[in-house]
């Protein structure tokens, strides 16, 4: 869009905005807000104003989305159902539910049209506020008023309102309404959407039924579908019915996916068969080139927990070679269970090393260097140099370190 811009190619109404919202994305609110103000008022319409309330409500800016759209009322141009829809996404992710029935009925004051993801939010606004009758209304309403905005999304979303509260049966309902809704069907996305919320409900007889349904009505099933499939059986803690599952699923696959392999690994670490995950791992590295960060991730955490530190350092040491310009970081629960173990085992010459492969990666933290100061009081070791190197490190010491530190920087400590 710069390019066009210096081309001095002419922008539609549309492009303003989409500008408008990529500066956002790209360059931060600031750039967009500054885009905004530069544009000639003839471009500051409903679409640019749109786009920018948008942002604001992506970023959860209240104040600044608030005061936004009390301009763009008074410029008439608030009267669209997307305004009221960020308005309501922003005070959901806010935790803000009790404002969203508000926004509703000014909705039906000004005679906008709600629309399904309306419905949708407004219902999960009541279920926030453990109001499972407003639920209700909002879905009578939606049958009754609305009846052509009813999908099978519409019930499959309800099923997981109703999923989130532990009402399973009325889940198991609205799940079989959505199914209903479904025919004739040409997606295989409404049929993943009910395997992933069947297996919620811990019902695994229904996770295979529709699993056969989806088989016939797409006999060309793809990674996706089984994906989803291998993910709901390690849920359910399907050992059995997952190897069968990936087992079919090397057999036929065009196109190796290490999503697949990484939940089979998964499901056996679940159940403490490390030989099996260890085998799926090594034929998945046959077969792709990655990445395997996550598949080595989970090997480490297991083997740790089983004690099996040459593994997990296995593990540890390839994931570091492999890493292209050190861009890899391992998750905080996987350094956190190596230092752990160090600590454990009074290790702190492995904690050290480890700390050291951290601060390359540039991912050594308060909470790293935390777990090493108590790896050093359980070996009654000291280091009178420790609170110099959090200060190079530019570690900020808060009281719990502190205490650590006071500890692990005497010049002699007792085991």
């Amino acid at each position: 869009m710069e390019w066009m811009e210096f081309r001095k190619m002419n922008y539609s109404k549309a492009d303003y905005a989409i500008r408008v919202d990529l500066m956002s994305k790209v360059k931060g609110i600031g750039a967009a807000e500054d885009y905004f103000s530069g544009l000639p008022e003839s471009s500051k319409d409903r679409f640019t104003y749109g786009a920018l309330l948008n942002c604001y409500c992506k970023e959860l800016m209240e104040e600044k989305a608030l005061a936004h759209f009390e301009t763009m009322d008074e410029l008439n141009f608030a009267s669209s159902t997307l305004v009221f829809n960020n308005l309501m996404s922003l005070h959901m992710r806010k935790q803000n539910p009790e404002k969203v029935g508000p926004l509703v009925q000014e909705m039906k004051k000004r005679s906008l049209p709600l629309d399904t993801f309306t419905y949708n939010i407004w219902m999960q606004s009541y279920a926030a506020l453990n109001d499972f009758e407003g639920v209700k209304r909002v879905l009578e309403e939606m049958e009754t008023q609305d009846e052509e905005k009813c999908s099978w999304s519409t019930y499959s979303n309800l099923a997981a309102i109703y999923i989130k509260a532990e009402l399973f049966d009325k889940a198991e309902q609205a799940l079989k309404k959505s199914e209903e809704m479904m025919k004739p069907l040409k997606q295989r996305t409404p049929y993943h959407f009910l395997i992933s919320l069947y297996a919620c409900t811990s019902n695994l007889g229904e996770v295979k039924r529709v699993w056969k349904t989806l088989k016939k009505s797409f006999p060309a099933t793809n990674n996706i579908s089984y994906l989803v499939m291998l993910q709901a059986l390690c849920k359910l803690n399907d050992i059995e019915g997952l190897k069968d599952l990936f087992e079919e699923w090397e057999s036929i696959c065009i196109s190796y996916d290490i999503r697949l392999a990484n939940v089979a690994i998964r499901g056996y670490l679940s159940q403490g068969m490390h030989e099996e995950a260890e085998l799926v791992f090594t034929n998945a590295s046959k077969k792709t080139k990655g990445s395997f960060m996550k598949a080595r991730e989970m090997l480490m955490v297991h083997a740790l927990n089983t004690r099996k530190v040459d593994l997990a350092v296995g593990h540890l040491e390839a994931a570091v070679s492999e890493s292209k310009n050190e861009e890899w970081h391992p998750f905080p629960d996987t350094r956190i269970a190596f230092l752990k173990y160090f600590e454990q085992e009074k290790n702190v010459d492995g904690a050290e090393k480890f700390c050291q492969i951290l601060k390359r990666l540039g991912c050594l933290s308060c909470n790293e260097y935390y777990v090493l100061l108590k790896t050093y009081i359980a070996a009654g070791k000291s280091d009178p140099e420790m609170r110099q190197r959090l200060k190079e490190d530019h570690i900020e010491i808060s009281p719990e370190l502190e205490n650590l530190l006071e500890k692990v920087s005497a010049s002699e400590l007792t085991a």
